[in-house]
């Protein structure tokens, strides 16, 4: 952890740049990529994602920790103007005791502002939250934006607690309003990303199919419950300004709108607080990023299903490479209309994230 005046020094001068227009790398023609993992020496262990095909985990452990070498030059070779770091999973989502988590939140989030401080004109930074108790959370992401110029927070899927670890809180709660009040004050918004599940629900869901864990269907399968959960029980009625972003292609929700609304209809009369329907969240309050789905016939479903000003580019560094990434969307100016590909690459970004103010 970081000395307490070091700390000091470090939030003074991001308090400073925060309050003030954010000077970013704007070349006219750069991606921007929000979905990219970063870790701490901390948490480097708690890593359980798999490396890229022919990479070792100690070669996927050296990429999370670096910034400013491999990184860097890999954006620098690929035409990415700007990048959000976030810590990778399941960071403090992973800590149970919410003391800990509290701490660990902090410390991150000090060490990642840290880490940029001197390079804000092409990292930003999503915020790292312990999600055992709303207000807590609420109050470490507000000193995250303000204090830190961070752009948001990203959440590692739903919170582990409890003494045996095996008490998973979501946020689709009434219980979590007072940190979504927070969230929609402050205008910023929140990703939601993956994780492993815990041990007792990979044996019950994927022990038949273990090949089955992680990207290829645990992480979406777990995660659209979750973000399913936030429509359902009324958290966009509630906040109609909020403002989340969900990876992957949106954790295949979108390819499957039809069905779902269709089905929901028949919860109503059970009492579902639900006021419009899951397609109408996705052109209000719902955004989604291509990491690590570089498919253009899917790209093009959804462009029609929830319109390109929900979608914006990212890649899931370093679980997939950068140059993968830009070969597929430099590719697309084959097919897009100019403004089209711009908008994908950087303009939805640039307004979300208020880079521009």
């Amino acid at each position: 952890m970081f000395h307490p005046s070091a700390v000091y020094y470090i939030s003074a001068l991001l308090f400073l740049r925060a309050t003030t227009a954010r000077k970013w790398r704007d070349t006219g023609t750069g991606t921007i990529a929000l979905e990219e993992a970063w870790t701490t020496p901390e948490l480097v262990s708690t890593i359980t994602s798999g490396p890229p095909l022919g990479q070792t985990i100690t070669d996927l452990k050296n990429n999370l920790l670096d910034i400013h070498n491999q990184r860097l030059a890999a954006m620098d070779a690929n035409n990415v103007d700007f990048m959000v770091l976030s810590c990778a999973p399941p960071c403090v989502q992973s800590i149970s005791d919410p003391v800990l988590a509290e701490a660990t939140a902090i410390d991150t989030n000090n060490q990642l502002a840290a880490s940029i401080s001197n390079s804000t004109d092409r990292f930003g930074a999503f915020a790292s939250l312990a999600m055992h108790n709303a207000t807590v959370a609420a109050l470490e992401l507000k000193r995250a934006v303000q204090k830190l110029g961070f752009l948001g927070a990203l959440v590692n899927d739903y919170q582990q607690s409890g003494p045996d670890n095996t008490t998973l809180l979501y946020y689709d709660q009434p219980a979590y309003d007072v940190f979504w009040k927070m969230v929609t004050d402050l205008d910023v918004p929140v990703y939601f990303h993956p994780r492993t599940n815990i041990a007792q629900l990979q044996a019950l869901e994927y022990a038949h199919a273990p090949y089955i864990k992680g990207p290829s269907q645990e992480y979406a399968a777990t995660l659209s419950t979750h973000v399913l959960g936030l429509c359902v029980n009324g958290v966009f009625d509630r906040f109609p300004k909020l403002k989340v972003i969900v990876g992957h292609m949106g954790e295949r929700i979108p390819s499957d709108l039809f069905r779902i609304d269709e089905q929901l209809l028949r919860q109503i009369p059970a009492g579902m607080p639900m006021l419009k329907n899951v397609s109408s969240y996705w052109r209000t309050n719902l955004f989604e990023t291509t990491s690590g789905d570089f498919t253009t016939p899917l790209l093009n479903f959804h462009i029609d299903q929830i319109g390109l000003d929900r979608i914006m580019y990212s890649v899931d560094y370093p679980y997939l490479s950068i140059s993968e990434g830009a070969a597929w969307v430099d590719g697309l100016s084959r097919s897009m209309k100019k403004n089209d590909l711009l908008s994908l690459k950087r303009g939805v970004a640039i307004k979300l994230l208020k880079l521009n103010g």
